[in-house]
């Protein structure tokens, strides 16, 4: 059993801080790396060292595994947290680690490969029982044989690259003479993303629901679920809302999907920290969609309702110690909500919207929790993803955690860029979300730009007219007077 007593983190922004804050909790020392652009980031301000790895490109710098290595080396940290993206799912810097003698904070490389080809985990969960879409069990090997594979599922079907996630390499074919002209551009898009261009195809479900299962797996043999997200609120199939526990699972369903997230983990031997993603169509049946073999993004929902530092796990796996809880410890309390705080315009189809953070006022009080990776007078740039933040709130219920992130997003102030916040008010005032009645879909069912378009128009309205009205009232007049007459004295007086 080993002793971590320092960690270097091999990424940057918000997941880096959140890495950087248990490590002090515990008297673990911290060590950041940054790019060009990031020297003067939140991250690199609170780890105890930090180490210059490059320019902005994440090729010339997060992305490249000899410099990671190297900063270990030269800072003298025994283990690598990679948190989330870059590479944090690369099995070839997962084995660099252990062939230099250095902790991954992780799975071991065998199942991050095995896991990370979506193919290859569609066709190891089909052995366990684990249920999978409709479609290609494995890699399309002609355009004839998918075809095939189309008809015989009916229309309308979805192709996903092999290689990757995040909707990259992703189409969705509704009929049959744009078959052959969406395999290909997903074909090109895959290779352009991953340096992989393997497609599979599978039925596209209706009214799809996005599921996912916290898992936690140590050394020891020992693997438990930390209960579900729900991560349907997306555009461009990139999550922007979840929320745990889903609206959507009964106490069974939600039991059947744990135990098939369970022994999906236990398949590939997995340890550490993990997600496997479900898809439950209108009809209650569910299916699996992929495993991510690392931290997630949306994981603070999971640490509101279950009261676990699942950074802290982590670490204490990675020092070859069982896990502090069993399932029995582990019980989900009340309701957590997420928002993902993208610099983005959601009345222009989410398009990036950087610049200069001219003004980041943060939301607080009881049940408010804000993982920021950029502050006021920073810039947010082209370079990486465009997340300024994620706020996270937990509530009693549902519908207090609701009411609860909808005041945190009125008191959250940006300026600068355009962000998501008026898109997070508006769904979470919609119906359909309301009542948790929504799905996959819901930006192409129910959102509109123009409605926030009116609503920045009403309310700006109201702001000028309420400038104005208090402009014109005597007192207003006397406190102007007054202060000008004290202008003037300061001014004779000097």
């Amino acid at each position: 059993m080993t002793q971590i007593k320092k960690i270097l983190i091999a990424n940057r922004g918000e997941i880096a801080v959140r890495v950087i804050h248990t490590c002090k909790e515990l008297g673990i020392k911290s060590v950041a790396v940054y790019s060009r652009p990031d020297e003067f980031s939140p991250h690199v301000q609170l780890a105890d060292e930090s180490v210059f790895i490059g320019e902005a490109a994440s090729s010339e710098s997060y992305l490249v595994i000899d410099k990671i290595i190297n900063a270990v080396k030269q800072t003298g940290a025994e283990a690598v947290h990679p948190g989330y993206g870059f590479l944090s799912e690369n099995a070839v810097f997962a084995e660099r680690c252990k062939t230099e003698g250095i902790i991954f904070i992780g799975p071991e490389p065998k199942a991050i490969k095995l896991m990370g080809d979506k193919t290859s985990a569609r066709e190891l969960v089909t052995e366990y029982d684990i249920p999978t879409p409709p479609g290609l069990k494995s890699t399309l090997e002609s355009i004839e044989e998918a075809r095939k594979v189309a008809n015989d599922i009916g229309f309308p079907i979805l192709i996903k690259a092999s290689a990757g996630g995040g909707g990259k390499g992703m189409r969705i074919v509704y009929k049959e003479s744009e078959f052959d002209s969406s395999i290909k551009a997903a074909k090109s898009e895959a290779k352009n993303a991953f340096g992989d261009d393997r497609v599979y195809i599978e039925k596209y479900l209706e009214e799809p629901r996005h599921i996912e299962f916290q898992i936690m797996a140590d050394t020891h043999g020992n693997v438990v679920h930390v209960f579900d997200r729900e991560c349907s609120i997306q555009r461009r199939h990139q999550k922007v809302i979840e929320e745990a526990p889903s609206t959507l699972l009964t106490e069974e369903l939600r039991a059947k999907m744990a135990e098939a997230a369970i022994k999906a983990a236990k398949a590939c031997d997995y340890v550490g920290a993990g997600t496997i993603e479900f898809l439950v169509d209108k009809h209650m049946n569910f299916y699996f969609l992929e495993m991510n073999t690392r931290l997630q993004v949306e994981h603070p929902v999971t640490e509101m309702i279950s009261g676990l530092d699942l950074v802290a796990a982590q670490i204490a796996v990675a020092e070859g110690k069982e896990l502090p809880f069993n399932q029995n410890d582990i019980s989900k309390n009340g309701h957590s909500i997420e928002c993902r705080i993208y610099a983005e315009d959601p009345e222009d189809n989410f398009l990036p919207s950087t610049g200069l953070l001219k003004k980041h006022r943060i939301p607080s009080g009881t049940g408010v929790r804000v993982d920021a990776g950029v502050e006021e007078g920073q810039e947010v740039t082209i370079n990486y993803d465009p997340m300024i933040s994620k706020l996270t709130v937990f509530g009693s219920d549902r519908e207090d955690a609701r009411k609860k992130m909808l005041r945190a997003l009125k008191e959250y102030e940006i300026s600068g860029c355009k962000t998501t916040i008026p898109f997070c008010e508006y769904t979470l005032n919609h119906e359909a979300f309301i009542s948790g009645k929504y799905d996959t879909h819901f930006v192409k069912d129910h959102f509109n730009p123009e409605n926030l378009k009116s609503n920045s128009s009403d309310e700006i309205i109201a702001l000028i007219a309420g400038l104005l009205k208090n402009r014109l009232t005597p007192e207003k007049i006397k406190i102007e007077t007054s202060a000008s007459e004290q202008s003037s004295w300061w001014s004779n007086r000097n």
